[in-house]
């Protein structure tokens, strides 16, 4: 069966953010998201940017088709800020981060819809286990014939770009000893995890095929790779990023993923090839990600040659930067460093709950609420000492 790609224009961009809604007095997760979005839809200009997804205790907000990351900011910005008088009229806050550091998957309500209850159906015991999220960002690529060179290239940093968004450490009230948790869980459904690389668009087809006629797929959008085409908008999908707890940080990975793919169709149109990594190389990458976030040492190219990630991203942070200033998102691309100085928000997260064993996950939703609201990461010796400041101490629902 002929796989189309839908026209799109170079480079036109968009973003996802899935955001937690997390109840004001417990920092619990609250199955609300049926009342939020139906009064968020009585809006017509707020209804396009507001969407459900899996699990009822979330609500994704989305930029529509724009040339720029900053436009894409104005839509998240809008959605959130349009949203806040509906959540805080039910004592809920937005929050968000790859995972909830103490929700049990157990309690939480699937969304009612027969795509969601078949995902559940099917994988059992790990489909109860989505309590996650995400930031995805889709690129426009104008011609079908560079979409897998393009994918395949992101493969070989699909690492680094997991390692910087990294935001998952805690699972049902535990530190799991992983950056990113979510990555680990999400791995569990069939069609997700790293992407398989293919070289020619009929090995696609053959594979959508494939998966078509023996029941594992429905349509090509259940392959939930970290990477994909999305072949009904005509983008390269980026999903590997955790969902990240401030709008500074959705702009630095957006900006980051915007980079890349033009930069790798600038590689094709000047006849380059492409980066390449052999599938075992990325699945290690994934894991050593996954596992150590900034600290791991990655595997950069095929003859298995190895690096700090820390180092590879300031490498690409130059190499980018003239890419960044014709997208006109050099501004974006620089919060980059602003990750590399503060730390990934696991890195942010893991200390302020060692700060205080006793409220550990109650202060993690906390800072991630505080980091919500300011827009940006914060140090954790910066959160900690506001708290002080103004005579909080750890506890339930309080916030900065």
């Amino acid at each position: 069966m002929p796989l189309d790609f839908a026209q799109s224009e170079r480079s036109t961009v968009g973003v996802e953010w899935e955001l937690q809604l997390v109840d004001k007095d417990s920092n619990d997760l609250r199955q609300a998201a049926d009342a939020v979005i139906r009064k968020a839809r009585e809006d017509k200009e707020l209804s396009p940017h507001i969407h459900r997804e899996m699990l009822l205790n979330t609500t994704e907000v989305t930029s529509g088709k724009r040339t720029k990351i900053s436009e894409c900011l104005e839509d998240l910005r809008y959605g959130v800020t349009a949203l806040r008088p509906i959540t805080d009229a039910l004592r809920i806050d937005l929050s968000s981060a790859g995972t909830h550091p103490f929700a049990r998957p157990a309690y939480q309500r699937v969304t009612d819809s027969r795509r969601y209850a078949e995902l559940v159906d099917r994988t059992q015991y790990w489909g109860r286990q989505m309590l996650l999220y995400g930031v995805h960002v889709h690129v426009g690529v104008e011609d079908r014939d560079k979409v897998l060179p393009i994918v395949n290239a992101l493969v070989t940093r699909a690492g680094q770009l997991q390692s910087l968004a990294a935001s998952s450490p805690f699972w049902a009230g535990e530190d799991t000893g992983y950056a990113s948790n979510r990555a680990m869980i999400f791995q569990q459904l069939p069609t997700a995890g790293m992407t398989p690389q293919f070289h020619e668009w009929s090995e696609l087809e053959r594979y959508h095929d494939g998966m078509l006629k023996t029941g594992v797929i429905d349509s090509f959008d259940e392959l939930r790779w970290d990477i994909r085409p999305s072949i009904g908008l005509g983008t390269v999908e980026v999903r590997i990023f955790d969902a990240c707890t401030n709008i500074l940080e959705v702009e630095a990975v957006a900006s980051l993923a915007h980079c890349l793919v033009e930069y790798y169709s600038s590689m094709i149109d000047a006849g380059e090839k492409t980066p390449e990594i052999p599938q075992w190389f990325a699945d290690e990458n994934k894991w050593r990600s996954a596992r150590y976030g900034m600290d791991a040492i990655l595997i950069l190219d095929e003859d298995g040659n190895e690096e700090h990630v820390r180092d590879t991203v300031e490498q690409m942070l130059v190499d980018l930067a003239p890419t960044a200033e014709r997208l006109g998102c050099a501004d974006g691309l620089a919060k980059v460093r602003q990750i590399l100085t503060f730390g990934a928000s696991y890195q942010r997260q893991r200390a302020v709950a060692e700060a205080n064993p006793k409220h550990a996950f109650d202060d993690v939703v906390e800072l991630m609420r505080a980091e919500m609201g300011a827009d940006s990461p914060l140090s954790p010796q910066a959160f900690a000492e506001i708290r002080q400041s103004n005579g909080r101490h750890s506890g339930a629902g309080r916030r900065i």
